[in-house]
């Protein structure tokens, strides 16, 4: 059965590709377009709601420079996944019904995969941070 969307070697080469792009500029547009990107997240993106937040959570930490232990590369990726959800004409267009968000779901995906490291330990240090920020 073939899977709907794009592959995941696709996918993969998506943000691997766009991760080598990926400057300070674009990051700050994720970071300023964030309540756009989010919007897009229903359907088959829906699934991913709470994962993106821990993505912009994370863009805008080390954006502040709360949390800068993680590599560029880290950053780039979540960048590059969260441009081609904004971007409505990717490889699949977004205005098709039914399927035009399955290739935003499958780069979303591939990302979080990609990232479950840096993810999970962004995600220990925010809840020790937030922690120490309610006992203060």
């Amino acid at each position: 059965m073939k899977k709907a969307g794009i592959s995941d070697s696709d996918a993969r080469r998506v943000i691997e590709e766009g991760t080598e792009t990926v400057t300070h500029e674009d990051l700050q547009k994720v970071i300023d377009r964030e309540a756009d990107i989010s919007r897009k997240f229903h359907g088959p993106l829906r699934r991913f709601m709470n994962d993106s937040k821990t993505l912009f959570s994370l863009l805008k930490d080390y954006w502040h420079k709360n949390y800068t232990e993680v590599p560029w590369w880290t950053i780039g990726s979540a960048v590059a996944a969260l441009l081609y959800v904004l971007n409505p004409m990717d490889i699949i267009p977004d205005f098709i019904p039914g399927i035009g968000l399955l290739d935003d779901a499958s780069v979303v995906s591939a990302c979080l995969f990609m990232l479950q490291r840096d993810l999970a330990k962004y995600t220990i240090w925010k809840s020790h941070n937030s922690e120490q920020t309610t006992e203060d």
